[in-house]
Formats: structure tokens, C-alpha cells, sequence
């Protein structure tokens, strides 16, 4: 049963229809309206909604500002990489192409709120304006000036405007050390094991019953809950495995209630589609492909495995694993020529000591891993801007962890975050065999 949305500036029967579009998020959209107050008052000037990914705060505003036909410009961050595209983006949505047009070719903010003011008296506001800014983490990496400015836009431009803030993380982390108007916050929750299982179980196969995808949904969140609780990833795996779980319906073997068979027949493939999730390397398409036509060389290992990198990528990745997993006096033992005389004993007491590969990755300095990068690679190399972009492509891939802060004065030091397995399937196909060069199997 859907929870009721109640609010005394809209029609009772519309909000009906607007909170069956939101379940599991009626309350939030409830506080979320009366914060906005109604429909011809002047409302609050800036609004923060805060909370994990994929918790539904696009959905809600997106849902409450179409269906109650507010008027309202919705912009993200992502995609919108400089100030002047968002102010763009922002003025066609509220008074068309005209005004748009009439911003400089690299406006300023006082363009915006002079264009701003300028179009108010010419397009009056019968009810407030609403500016959605998506992804607003992000407005910290532009102007100083901009946040400030957004919080406080309605004073700006005299006008009935209120700028609502989409963000994952606290407002604590947004604010400036000269201080800003504050907004008012409010936080979505991420959603529980029963919302998800009631959110999931509306995507309803057209050939099967809603009983039988229920319980499906069901198997799912039992393997995929502890370690996954984004809907939109969900969501995914749901699709990607529904069809896997109904092979035996389709053949005849089982009926719907038998469920015992059904979750036996589909847990190999959770167990493995749990190791690739947040990944998508391959399509939904390649994915079955991938499970009926799996190599021999490669069987065993996850879909992780299968991630195609750069010629030279493949080799810092390579480097940093060694650097990560060898102790740095080493160094010279494995990658020098002519490294002279070093006593076995430093190298064959190794029951005196802990499994590098059981402490985890160590972090290294840039430098050790280009001496190491460059030692390995099997042709010369000048180190040029493309080197130094394929690590940051690393770090942005999540195989290597940069650790420290982008502005710290010193080199930067690094961690390979990829395992034994991934690293030697990586090494196969430029033929190195990195188990040589590994201290712990001496």
C-alpha cells in the first residue's frame, strides 16, 4: 500500500498519483514539500538534499517538479564542465532561447544575475522558480565565489528563486572557510533490504508471475545485500541473471514453486556475478556470451580479468604490483644487471618472515615505479605527459590507490589495489612471467 502525500497547496489526487512514482520515498518528498512551502509564497532561498548514491533525490525532485508542473531547470555538474554552460543551461530552461543568447561568450557571474534581473519583469513569477543543481560536490572544484553565490541567488536577482543542491556527502564538507548563507538540510537514507525488495519486484517480467520474480528478487538481495546496496546496480544484476534463473522453467524441469531448484541452479552465477560487481566491462550481451563460450586459459577468473588496458598501462600496472608487494631494497636484485654480490641470506630466510602477499599492498613513491616501469618494459621508453596520464587513467580505474591529497607538496605515493590472479592474467598477455620477480616466491 502506497503511503499518502499530503499538502495544502496541491490536489490531494494528484499527489496520489505523484507518490505511487516514489515508493519507499514518500516521507522525504513530504518533508521536501513543505520546506518548499506553497505554491505562490516566497520559498526558502536554497534547500541541500544529501544521501549515498542511488537513494532517489534526482528521482523525488525530478518526479515532484514535472508532475506538478513547477516551473524548475534541472542541471548537473557532470555535464555541465564550465560555469557559463550551467548558466546557460539555466536561463533557457527558465525564459527561453532568447535570454540564453544574450550571455558573453565566457560570462561571469554578475552577466548571469544582470541577464537574471533583467528578464524577471518580462516573465513575472506566478510561483517559484526552482534551480536543481545535480551532483554538486562538484561546484567546489569551480569559482570560490559560486557556491556563496547560488545559496543566496533569490537576494541576487529580487526575484522568486530557490536553488536546491543534490549532493552525496555532508554539508559540513561544502562549507567555506569565510562562511555562507546555510540552506536547509535534508538527508535521504539509503534504503533498506524491504525497499529494495519492493522497488525491484515492480520490474515485472511480461512472460512470468509477479510471485515467481518476487522470489527471484528475493535470492538476489540474500547474496547481493551484504556488499551491494545500490539500486541502480541492482537493478542490473536483476536483469542480467533473471533469464539464468528461468532456464529450467524453460526447459520444462522445474515448476514455479520449486523454488529449492531454481536458487540451486542460480547460485554459481550470483557467486560469480558478484565478483564483477560496480564493473562494467562488458555488455549484458557480452556477459552471455562470456558464460557459454569462457576460454580455458582465463576459466577461474572473474570478469575482472577480461579488462583490456593500454600497451604501456598493462606495464605500470605490472610495475606497481611489484613495488607494492617487494620490499624496496630488493629493487636492485631484480632489476639490475649487474647488481654484484648480495648475500643469499637476506633472500632465502624467508620463514623468518610474514607473506608480503598476506600484509596487503605497501605504498611507493612515482619514482620507484618508473625505475621499475622502465626496467621491465621490453623496448625504450622516454618518459613523456602520456606516461604520467596513463597512471592517473589507473587511479581514475581504481587499480591503483593514490594516497595523500592531489595538492600535497611531495611526490605522491600509490597502491596497487588488484590481486595475484588479475595481475598474472594482465602479465600473460605481454608475455612477462611476474612470478619471477615476485620476493615471496624465491
Amino acid at each position: 500500500m502506497t503511503a499518502s502525500l499530503q499538502h495544502p497547496g496541491y490536489d490531494q489526487q494528484r499527489l496520489q498519483h505523484v507518490a505511487e512514482k516514489m515508493p519507499c520515498r514518500v516521507a522525504q518528498a513530504g518533508a521536501l514539500l513543505s520546506l518548499m512551502g506553497e505554491v505562490t509564497q516566497y520559498s526558502y532561498p536554497s534547500i541541500f538534499l544529501y544521501g549515498h548514491r542511488s537513494t532517489g533525490k534526482s528521482h523525488v525532485m525530478s518526479v515532484l517538479l514535472k508532475e506538478l508542473e513547477l516551473p524548475h531547470a534541472m542541471v548537473s555538474c557532470v555535464e555541465c564542465v564550465s560555469v557559463g554552460l550551467m548558466f546557460k543551461h539555466v536561463l533557457l530552461a527558465l525564459f527561453g532561447p532568447d535570454p540564453s543568447s544574450l550571455l558573453p561568450r565566457s560570462p561571469s557571474l554578475s552577466d548571469f544575475v544582470r541577464i537574471y534581473r533583467q528578464q524577471c519583469p518580462l516573465s513575472p513569477a506566478n510561483q517559484t522558480r526552482y534551480i536543481v543543481i545535480e551532483k554538486a560536490e562538484l561546484l567546489r572544484d569551480m569559482d570560490s565565489n559560486l557556491l556563496p553565490v547560488l545559496l543566496r541567488l533569490q537576494e541576487l536577482v529580487d526575484d522568486n528563486v530557490t536553488v536546491i543542491l543534490l549532493s552525496e556527502i555532508v554539508w559540513d564538507r561544502f562549507r567555506p572557510n569565510t562562511g555562507c548563507f546555510e540552506p536547509l538540510l535534508l538527508y535521504f537514507p539509503d534504503y533498506s533490504k524491504g525497499d529494495l525488495q519492493q522497488i525491484l519486484s515492480q520490474d515485472l517480467h511480461p512472460s512470468y508471475s509477479a510471485e515467481l520474480y518476487s522470489a527471484f528478487i528475493n535470492i538476489l538481495l540474500g547474496v547481493f545485500y551484504s556488499v551491494c546496496r545500490d539500486l541502480r546496480e541492482l537493478r542490473h544484476l536483476a536483469a542480467l541473471n533473471f533469464s539464468k534463473f528461468c532456464e529450467p522453467l524453460k526447459e520444462g524441469k522445474v515448476k514455479e514453486s520449486d523454488t529449492h531448484k531454481l536458487w540451486r541452479n542460480i547460485e554459481p552465477h550470483l557467486k560469480k556475478a558478484m565478483q564483477t560487481v560496480y564493473l562494467r566491462e562488458v555488455s549484458s550481451v557480452q556477459w552471455e556470451e562470456q558464460e557459454q563460450e569462457e576460454s580455458g586459459a582465463l576459466k577461474g577468473l572473474s570478469a575482472h580479468a577480461h579488462v583490456e588496458l593500454p600497451y604501456y598501462s598493462k606495464y605500470l600496472l605490472i610495475a606497481a604490483y611489484l613495488a607494492s608487494y617487494n620490499p624496496a631494497r630488493t629493487d636492485r636484485r631484480f632489476f639490475l644487471k649487474h647488481h654484484g654480490k648480495i648475500r643469499k641470506t637476506n633472500f632465502l630466510k624467508k620463514h623468518e618472515k610474514t607473506s608480503n602477499h598476506l600484509l596487503g599492498p605497501k605504498p611507493f613513491p612515482l619514482d620507484r615505479l618508473l625505475a621499475i616501469f622502465y626496467s621491465v618494459v621490453d623496448s625504450r621508453v622516454a618518459p613523456s605527459a602520456s606516461i604520467f596520464s596513463q597512471i592517473s587513467s589507473l587511479v581514475t580505474l581504481q587499480l591503483l590507490t593514490q594516497l595523500g591529497h592531489d595538492d600535497q607538496l611531495d611526490a605522491p605515493k600509490y597502491k596497487c589495489a588488484v590481486a595475484l590472479d588479475f595481475i598474472r592474467a594482465i602479465s600473460r598477455t605481454v608475455n612477462f612471467d611476474i612470478v619471477k620477480y615476485l620476493y615471496d616466491f624465491l
